[in-house]
């Protein structure tokens, strides 16, 4: 009699599953184009007793109790429209050879036959292996590592997207550096600060205001005045770091110093230096190779603007003062005029109806907000909590900027978690369809970065780096907008070198938290680690203001501190410095794959090729030295970064990641002149 089993993780009886697509192996892939057929193979070792393997097939979203027959060709409207009453669909896998203890089973996937007219479409599945009286199912860890288990757990993920699906080739392979404008640099240009506005004159040891508790009100009027001039003056600078990708938080009137409360969008703010700097900031960064990318807040407005006017500051009618607004279906009321749907219930930034045809078109039809800017020169958007954006509102977004311009402009979305199946609001959002964004701003790419360098457990980066990989298509993968800090986080730094950091101190006393001595030194050896995994592995990294500079501090406002001229941390801006020219000289960052070759608890090292081009990064977050057998390790050959030595890729020191490059030792052909 077969042995019970609860639960297998024992490598010796998990079975090996194989994906490949035409001659490639794809078992570490997750997305795929519609069209592409996917040759499954399962390798089952004989000792787990096995007389049958069965793929378990759910659509997403199939109303329950739609009958039909089992696919078995393609000229069908699509598996999502034929799935059986259960909501799933049953697909016995052939048994096709049988060698050295192991029964091998195969199955081919048509995704043309799964999606039919729809070109796209999600789909969870799992591995059933029936033996006899009991049958074992497979539990996803990673959407690539698997346990077998008595009961189902959590299916792999399957995405497919429309078969012209490209992202910006251009976007790939470069820098981008994240900037708040009002703190990054204030330049010589013109500008004009708005009437209620204070301008804060002490750029070096200013403090931004605060609130007495996290979610008080907040007048946020207070500026240090950085403008566009000043990033126009600091352009030479930042394409010597490597930068080449420029993306401002809001620039688009509003009263408050970070903008998210816009007040016109048809109008750069005056303190910022208007339509003029704007221009002049587009036209210098091209000339030096440099792209623009604006944040997009097409979620909702601030109460002080032309579109609401609950002041009466501007000459419109806004929906605030008359049901008669031209603007009034813009916004939802509860009771007119004072009560009203905000975003997160803050009353200062009314949320906008994007179901009124008139809302929506005003940002996405051909003449709209997004594309009369890319047509202007700006190379694409970030979207502001894209979560809330409809899937009508994102359509018909990509699609009228891309009839702006040719040079495939960017779309990347506010996304915090997982963003291949996303369910926002109590619905499931298709993002990756090919028909909506291109990246996402990858949290939980920090997350994993964080946890491996501050707290040693590389785990967790490893699931997160194998997650996103095997579930983004490829060319989403490419692009994903990388990041160790935001706007919305802490400082990098602090988070690196304060224990405390999350704790419960009170905003006035964050507001002059810093790091001792001691703390600071280990929080930079800290970035520097980090810094080489988010510059290595796939996607673009993103540098946000200061933090290749040491500027530290915890949550917004303090994470929105003035950038230290003249003060900064050269042992990280050196390192930072040469990981973007690493990025221009490999190709392989670009577009090149993604393996993970090897991981511990505590380290990881992973491969980026493209075709000869091929680097190995390996990160030891362990006190010990790391100790690896890697094969033809002589092949391999150290690319040292600012202030370390000459490392064989067999250990590496303690807390510590680096970077080697393939390099085949030349033996020359012996000929019979040589042989004398």
């Amino acid at each position: 009699m077969l042995p019970k089993f609860h639960s297998i993780t024992d490598a010796g009886l998990l079975p090996r599953i194989e994906k490949r697509v035409g001659e490639e192996d794809a078992s570490h892939l997750g997305a795929f184009s519609f069209g592409t057929r996917i040759a499954l193979t399962v390798h089952v070792p004989r000792a787990l007793g096995s007389r049958a393997v069965v793929l378990r097939l759910f659509p997403d979203d199939v109303p329950v109790g739609r009958a039909a027959d089992v696919v078995t060709n393609t000229d069908v409207p699509g598996l999502s429209d034929t799935v059986p009453p259960c909501g799933y669909l049953d697909l016995p896998l052939q048994f096709t050879d049988s060698a050295g203890g192991t029964d091998v089973y195969a199955l081919t996937l048509d995704t043309a036959a799964l999606c039919g007219r729809h070109g796209y479409g999600l789909f969870y599945y799992e591995l059933l292996f029936l033996r006899g009286f009991d049958t074992l199912f497979t539990n996803s860890v990673n959407n690539v590592d698997f346990t077998l288990e008595s009961s189902e757990g959590t299916r792999f993920r399957l995405l497919v997207h429309e078969a012209d699906f490209r992202t910006p080739a251009w976007f790939c392979g470069g820098t981008m550096y994240h900037i708040f404008v009002d703190r990054f640099c204030r330049g010589a240009g013109p500008v004009t600060l708005r009437e209620g506005a204070e301008l804060d004159e002490n750029w070096e040891s200013g403090i931004p205001q605060y609130n007495a508790y996290p979610g008080a009100p907040l007048a946020n009027n207070r500026f240090f005045g950085g403008n566009l001039w000043g990033i126009i003056e600091k352009l030479d600078m930042l394409r010597a770091l490597g930068v080449t990708v420029l993306y401002l938080s809001p620039i688009f009137e509003a009263a408050s110093n970070h903008k998210y409360d816009t007040g016109d969008y048809e109008t750069v703010d005056a303190f910022f230096g208007g339509e003029a700097a704007f221009d002049r900031l587009i036209a210098e960064a091209r000339a030096r190779g440099m792209r623009i990318i604006l944040d997009g807040v097409f979620n909702h407005t601030g109460d002080d603007s032309r579109y609401f006017n609950r002041y009466g500051r501007y000459d419109t009618v806004g929906a605030y003062q008359s049901p008669a607004s031209p603007f009034a279906d813009w916004y939802s009321f509860r009771e007119f005029p004072d009560t009203y749907e905000c975003w997160w219930d803050i009353p200062i930034l009314p949320r906008l109806n994007g179901t009124t045809a008139a809302c929506r078109e005003y940002f996405t039809a051909a003449d709209g907000i997004a594309a009369s800017r890319v047509r202007r020169g700006i190379s694409g958007w970030r979207l502001d909590v894209a979560d809330e954006l409809s899937d009508e509102f994102l359509d018909q977004l990509r699609k009228s900027i891309h009839a702006a311009s040719d040079e495939q402009p960017l779309l990347i979305g506010e996304v915090w978690e997982n963003a291949a199946d996303k369910i926002a609001y109590g619905k499931r959002r298709r993002y990756f369809s090919g028909r909506q964004l291109d990246s996402v701003m990858n949290y939980p790419l920090r997350n994993g970065i964080i946890a491996m360098v501050r707290d040693g457990d590389a785990t967790q980066l490893y699931h997160t780096l194998t997650e996103l990989y095997s579930s983004y298509p490829r060319a989403v993968c490419d692009c994903l907008m990388n990041l160790l800090g935001t706007h919305d986080t802490e400082r990098i730094i602090t988070v690196l070198g304060d224990p405390c950091v999350g704790d419960d101190r009170t905003n006035a006393q964050l507001s002059t938290a810093r790091l001792t001595p001691a703390q600071y030194a280990l929080a930079v050896r800290r970035v520097k680690m980090a810094m080489t995994l988010l510059f290595t592995v796939f996607g673009v990294p993103s540098v946000f203001y200061g933090d290749e500079a040491g500027l530290q501090g915890h949550h917004d406002p303090f994470c929105r501190m003035p950038y230290p001229w003249g003060r900064e941390d050269t042992e990280i801006l050196q390192t930072v410095r040469a990981l973007a020219a690493l990025r221009r000289e490999h190709a392989c960052f670009a577009d090149g794959d993604f393996r993970i070759v090897a991981h511990t608890p505590t380290a990881i090292a992973y491969e980026r090729r493209r075709d000869d081009d091929r680097l190995l990064v390996i990160a030891n977050a362990d006190d010990a030295p790391l100790a690896l057998a890697l094969p033809r390790i002589e092949h391999w050959q150290h690319i040292p970064l600012p202030g370390q030595s000459t490392l064989s890729c067999t250990t590496i020191p303690p807390h510590t990641a680096a970077i080697f490059r393939h390099d085949p030792i030349k033996i020359p052909l012996r000929s019979k002149e040589t042989d004398r």
